[in-house]
Parts: structure tokens; C-alpha cells; sequence
């Protein structure tokens, strides 16, 4: 059974960083497009940043570029979204998603294009 697992979410004041985790398996690591997604209440689930575990190849949404980096231990089956100058807006739960139908790259669309999904972790980030 696929599972992915989040984890390293909570509460952080305005300008913290947190690290999260999503550890993965059952699925080939290493022909995968592994994803961050957020969903805050009221709004769409958003695509924040994607890893191509194959290639190293790397995607961010505006809103995080400059202050979030993804990253992939291929040895670990785990994927690693630093956050960096955290603010209001990116209170939400934090979800982790695979896209693994022969994945050479990162794919870069909507949460249609992944098809596992962990159960997510929720990030607060107060003033």
C-alpha cells in the first residue's frame, strides 16, 4: 500500500521557519514527482512546490519562492519543503503528494496531476 507521511508541521510566530517531512512508500522513489500542496480554510488547495526525484529538477509557487526550498534524500524515500520567513499566509495544512506514472521530471500542475496523498500537516504561523 502507498503511504506518504508528513510530518514537522506547528505553530510558529511571524518570520520562524519550520522543516517538513514527507516520507514515502511502496512507490519507485526515483520515478516520481513529489509535491507540496496547502490548503487554507476557505480556499482551494494550492500547489507550493514539486520535486523531480529523478533529475533534481525543482518548481515554486510566488508566493514561496526565495523562501521555501524543496529537496529530495533519494536513499531515504523522503522529501524535505525548508520554510523559511513564514508569515499569515501560509497558515494552512500542508499536504505531500506523489505523481509516479514513469516520471522522468518534475511535473509542474494542478493536484489533478498527483494521484497519492498523504494525510497532511497542519502549519500556523501567528503574529
Amino acid at each position: 500500500e502507498v503511504q506518504l507521511v508528513e510530518s514537522g508541521g506547528g505553530s510558529v510566530q511571524t518570520g520562524g521557519s519550520l522543516r517538513l517531512s514527507c516520507v514515502t512508500s511502496e512507490i519507485t522513489f526515483d520515478e516520481c514527482s513529489i509535491g507540496w500542496f496547502r490548503q487554507a480554510p476557505g480556499k482551494e488547495r494550492e500547489g507550493v512546490s514539486y520535486v523531480g526525484t529523478r533529475d533534481g529538477s525543482t518548481w515554486y509557487g510566488d508566493s514561496v519562492k526565495a523562501r521555501f526550498t524543496i529537496s529530495s534524500d533519494n536513499a531515504k524515500s523522503t522529501v524535505y519543503l525548508q520554510m523559511d520567513s513564514l508569515n499569515a499566509e501560509d497558515t494552512a495544512v500542508y499536504y505531500c503528494a506523489a505523481a509516479c506514472r514513469g516520471v522522468d521530471t518534475v511535473v509542474i500542475g494542478g493536484p489533478e496531476e498527483y494521484d497519492y496523498w498523504g494525510q497532511g500537516t497542519q502549519v500556523t504561523v501567528s503574529s
